[in-house]
């Protein structure tokens, strides 16, 4: 089933959700980067427990939002020209968090055509759930202990090295078109942090989260938005829009991004406009239609409804990829669903 954007809202209505801004997208990216250096601020100036702890989760919550922005980017969204948008989408925001925007650029535009049907390269996440509580809390644990993280780097690292047999230049070459970029931003970061005299902190207060907080929160965000959905053919219901507070919207699900029934109905908006468009389609009475949760809890309880004695056969059914993109590729040979998806084993 499909759904023409003019079926939905006016003429009018579409052009005001489908505007981009230069200024908007800048300022998301720069707003992501200025909580990120804050947080940090704020440990350098208090260090005990909890400010570590506050700076660990909403460190990992922005990492998360680098990610998301570059999902824009990847649209094409993010900003009105074109060229800021890819520099923005893949220097400030995919580099950092050790990903490519073009590759996922083309594999995401395949999930957006085949939404929760075979061809969705994306269908082997959300198919597996509902699992049990068990599981789920399996696959936490190895969130916050850094396993799903280094599982996923080290597959990254073996596809730069290159594949048995490469001539050594040609691994060079392989190394620099996959990880050169990541490599030269994070050594900005730590470059610039070490000038100031805080260069521990990209340790403590950088890879920490991005090896903890944030595959935690991307496992429940790629859980929100397609799981145990009602209905896979039907465009309201084949993904989730899950409401979602200012605390929420702060430490797991940042950028707007829990509006997802909107931005695959329209997946032109930008994410700045996705509230907007949100509110019309509710004014216009789809609201009954749509695939709406309260908050990121009803969502897991579903996710993890299924008993232990049903998992009896197979109770980690749910697939565990090398990385976040995909079962046994690196990040830039085939990055999976909406930026760094967390692995579902």
């Amino acid at each position: 089933m499909t759904l023409s954007a003019t079926s939905l809202l006016t003429a009018d209505e579409l052009a005001q959700v489908r505007a981009r801004s230069d200024l908007k997208g800048v300022l998301c990216v720069v707003h992501a980067w200025a909580v990120i250096f804050v947080a940090m601020a704020l440990f350098a100036v208090a260090p005990n427990p909890l400010t570590w702890a506050i700076a660990i989760v909403v460190i990992g919550a922005r990492q998360l939002g680098l990610a998301i922005l570059m999902h824009d980017a990847a649209h094409g969204i993010l900003t009105d020209n074109k060229r800021l948008n890819d520099v923005l989408g893949q220097v400030f925001c995919a580099w950092p968090v050790v990903t490519d925007m073009y590759p996922y650029r083309t594999y995401h535009l395949q999930h957006h055509r085949w939404t929760q049907q075979k061809n969705d390269p994306d269908l082997a996440l959300s198919a597996p759930f509902p699992i049990t509580p068990q599981s789920l809390e399996r696959k936490v644990i190895r969130d916050l202990t850094g396993q799903t993280t280094f599982k996923q780097r080290m597959a990254q690292l073996r596809a730069a090295f290159g594949k048995p047999g490469m001539a050594l230049k040609d691994r060079a070459r392989n190394f620099v078109k996959r990880l050169g970029g990541p490599l030269l931003m994070n050594g900005l970061l730590l470059g610039g942090l070490i000038a100031t005299g805080y260069g521990y902190l990209y340790l403590a207060l950088w890879v920490l989260p991005f090896f903890t907080w944030f595959p935690m929160i991307t496992r429940v965000r790629n859980i929100a938005e397609h799981a145990v959905v009602p209905d896979n053919d039907d465009p309201f219901r084949n993904a989730r829009t899950t409401k979602a507070g200012w605390f929420m919207r702060a430490v797991l699900a940042p950028y707007w991004v829990n509006y997802h029934v909107e931005h695959h109905l329209l997946m032109y908006v930008p994410c700045y406009n996705l509230p907007k468009l949100h509110a019309l389609l509710i004014a216009h009475g789809y609201g009954p239609k749509m695939e709406l949760q309260p908050d990121y809890w009803a969502v897991l309880r579903m996710a993890t409804s299924k008993s232990a004695a049903a998992m009896d056969a197979g109770e980690d059914s749910a697939p565990e990829p090398a990385n976040n993109h995909g079962a046994g590729l690196a990040f830039n040979e085939m990055p999976r669903v909406d930026m760094l998806t967390a692995a579902q084993g």
